[in-house]
């Protein structure tokens, strides 16, 4: 049976959306820079990306979210981009990312699944209480559609 996550990363509204950002980050040894957004569920069940301000080489800060929604939908999902390649940068979640997910009150919504880190070779998942887990390989989730 197919995971939350999964079922995220298969939408195809998601999918197009994350690939978006992983191409405007402009990944690569260098010259990439972060980017980000909340994944919305509206009252019907529909989802929906909104974007994040862009953010710099290995940091992005995200708009304000009370209560894990924004304005009437709700937040299951977060993304951001590790978008350089070169030895100086960690493309898996570090620990600034996983504190970020486990401290924020506001990323604690009954729907909240957790924050997707799309780098070059792996998209991985840090759980709203701050473990990370590898959830695909980020060519194959890009390949489709």
């Amino acid at each position: 049976m197919p995971t939350q996550q999964h079922m995220l990363l298969n939408n195809p509204v998601v999918l197009t959306a994350f690939k978006q950002a992983w191409q405007d980050a402009h990944p690569g040894v260098t010259g990439g820079h972060e980017e980000g957004g909340f994944v919305l569920r509206d009252s019907a069940g529909n989802l929906s990306v909104v974007r994040w301000p862009k953010g710099e080489q290995d940091v992005i800060t995200l708009p304000p979210h009370p209560n894990c929604r924004i304005d009437e939908h709700d937040i299951v999902a977060t993304v951001h981009t590790h978008p350089n390649t070169g030895s100086d940068y960690l493309q898996e979640p570090g620990e600034t990312d996983k504190r970020a997910v486990r401290d924020d009150p506001d990323l604690k919504g009954k729907f909240y699944v957790g924050e997707f880190v799309i780098s070059q070779e792996t998209i991985y998942l840090i759980a709203p209480a701050g473990q990370v887990s590898e959830v695909a390989d980020t060519r194959d989730i890009f390949s489709q559609g």
